[in-house]
């Protein structure tokens, strides 16, 4: 039959207790992990999503992350890992893989220490693996139910090892802001950028708009973009772009 000569499957898995938060991207923002504001010691979210095309053209696309947050009075600590990788006729196209940790302090309702690492590899852009560690402080502007920005800056340092050979070893500065505006009860604008200085600075951008289908699903569109000042020569395009759609299942 015609109709099955061009089979197009997408599968979107999720579950985790932040289906009511804005999942922020990790390259932006890492998790939402203010102890100030955990209604439980413990919150998470999973999520897959597949799609598999046959006919005229062959491809395939996979993707999997998930955060994990636990909570105390003042501190939090956070765990995420994501994966995914596309391929068309057989060939393999793009394949990233992250993992990454964040330790959060509360001085006060405003006021936060953070420490954060993370590991990226990437190497249809480059890098066969991109290893950060920042720390710092971070302020929190605005906490109404309404709007919410917060800030935070440090110094930190990054290793990279490149895919077609070599490495390197730089000091950094780092700085983000992730802001929030609650549109409607179930609507929900995201805006968060970070930028890695140094003599090759990325600077990472995530615009996003969140809409709560109900109690246990939400649908998540985002938009995100990667700047690298200096690309590795194997990947000299300096801007990468990705959109997005994922559907969240609250447990």
């Amino acid at each position: 039959m015609k109709a099955l000569s061009k089979l197009s499957v997408v599968l979107l898995l999720s579950g985790g207790a932040l289906c009511q938060q804005a999942l922020a991207d990790n390259n932006v923002f890492t998790v939402m992990d203010d102890p100030s504001t955990a209604k439980k010691p413990f919150e998470g979210n999973a999520a897959a999503g597949y799609l598999a095309q046959s006919g005229n053209t062959k491809s395939s696309s996979a993707t999997a992350n998930t955060n994990m947050t636990w909570y105390q009075p003042s501190t939090a600590y956070s765990l995420w890992g994501n994966a995914s990788n596309t391929s068309s006729n057989d060939e393999r196209s793009s394949e990233t893989y992250q993992v990454g940790g964040r330790t959060r302090y509360n001085m006060n309702s405003a006021d936060y220490l953070f420490g954060q690492a993370s590991w990226l590899s990437d190497r249809f852009n480059g890098y066969d693996g991109r290893s950060i560690l920042a720390a710092g402080y971070g302020r929190q502007l605005l906490n109404g139910p309404v709007h919410s920005l917060r800030v935070e800056a440090g110094p930190g340092v990054r290793y990279d090892d490149f895919h077609e050979g070599g490495h390197e070893t730089q000091a950094l500065a780092y700085g983000a802001f992730s802001y929030q505006w609650q549109l409607t009860d179930t609507t929900k604008f995201i805006q968060g950028v970070s930028v890695l200085g140094s003599d090759d600075t990325t600077v990472n951008s995530e615009t996003g708009l969140q809409v709560a289908i109900n109690d246990h699903f939400a649908l998540k569109l985002a938009y995100n973009v990667t700047w690298n000042q200096n690309p590795p020569e194997s990947a000299p395009e300096r801007t990468d772009t990705k959109t997005s759609v994922l559907l969240s299942y609250a447990m």
